[in-house]
């Protein structure tokens, strides 16, 4: 015979936010980058996969960096966009050789 699972309490039902909690609108972590589904022709992908592996860039990088470049040449990339992130290891910080 098998002894029965211990039991547990059952969680309430609205738990309440401490007090000063309340007050605060609910915080969400801003989405850094906006995710987007592509459908591709399978030859389409299979090319820019190795597109992209020829200049040590992931697809979706590669994707993002011809999107740029386009939208660039059309006059069209918003001045606020920022910078493409940086891929792969930061570089190592070296001890300043001046002092």
């Amino acid at each position: 015979m098998t002894s029965p699972a211990p039991e547990t309490p059952d969680p309430p039902e609205n738990p309440q936010p401490p007090d000063d909690a309340r007050d605060e609108a609910p915080r969400r972590r801003p989405q850094q980058r906006k995710q987007v589904l592509l459908r591709l022709d399978p030859l389409v992908y299979d090319a820019l996969a190795r597109w992209a592996g020829d200049e040590l860039r992931s697809a979706n990088a590669q994707i993002e960096f011809l999107l740029r470049r386009a939208l660039t040449e059309a006059g069209r990339l918003p001045r606020g966009t920022g910078p493409l992130p940086r891929r792969g290891r930061p570089p190592a910080e070296r001890p300043d050789e001046g002092e």
